[in-house]
């Protein structure tokens, strides 16, 4: 029996994305990173900076999944309080590691910006994590046990998801196709229910669109088998045409 790809959910932490002042961006690039690595994208929580909510799901999903990712709340402000709740979580004692505080001391050394208390703050990690790398900002993220914790700022977040791969155990690549066709839902329901049957190995999604003043369906298709999934994406094809105009 083929082994089943690793696991995974994203906690989106922070009151500026649940309030639509800061649109994130992040979770579309760690979606398309895992499917490249064959780790399955199951779950994403959008949550406030509030302790006890960070704590509650963090607990929840690092029992429910291979890997839980987070983002968001590792700065130096009041408001980031990512590190110390995800500290609480695993009941561990929060320290402040002499090494990163070196490399913070460097960093800010000959800048016009000075090494205060506050920024000192994101040298301060769960008692025995491991540093995820940060070659932009210096200041990283961690991992301890199957949660990694990384920055909310696309950028960083993306120089630390490097990092973060060298621990992910990598399945099966999910490959997908799609196809669109100037044909209603509704008229191939039925149909694409029966295929979808025919196929459970391949993630079948339906997703309206209009165009001008034209409707239209488009059919995404996902899975690791590729001899299936290109089965399953002529039979969509078939169906499709027979009912409509394909565009792609």
């Amino acid at each position: 029996m083929a082994q089943k790809n690793p696991t995974s959910s994203l906690i989106i932490i922070g009151n500026e994305i649940l309030s639509g002042r800061t649109q994130d961006t992040n979770l579309n690039f760690i979606a398309k990173e895992l499917g490249e690595i064959g780790v399955v994208f199951s779950e994403v929580r959008v949550i406030p900076d509030v302790e006890k909510t960070i704590i509650d799901t963090v607990n929840e999903l690092r029992k429910k999944y291979d890997y839980v990712f987070t983002t968001g709340g590792i700065g130096p402000t009041h408001d980031d309080i990512t590190t110390l709740s995800i500290t609480k979580a695993f009941g561990l004692k929060l320290v402040r590691s002499a090494e990163v505080v070196e490399k913070l001391r460097n960093y800010y050394e000959g800048s016009n910006r000075e090494l205060n208390e506050a920024r000192l703050k994101m040298a301060d990690f769960p008692e025995g994590a491991e540093f995820l790398d940060n070659p932009i900002s210096t200041a990283p993220g961690f991992k301890i046990d199957n949660v990694f914790v990384m920055a909310g700022i696309p950028n960083v977040m993306q120089a630390m998801f490097g990092s973060v791969k060298t621990y992910l155990k990598h399945g099966r690549k999910i490959l997908s196709k799609e196809i669109a066709a100037y044909v209603g839902e509704s008229a191939i329901a039925a149909q694409l229910t029966s295929l979808q049957e025919k196929y459970p190995d391949v993630e079948m999604g339906s997703y309206p669109f209009v165009r001008g003043i034209k409707f239209g369906t488009s059919i995404a298709m996902r899975s690791t088998d590729d001899a299936r999934l290109q089965s399953a994406h002529l039979e969509v094809y078939k169906m499709l045409q027979a009912s409509g105009e394909i565009i792609n």
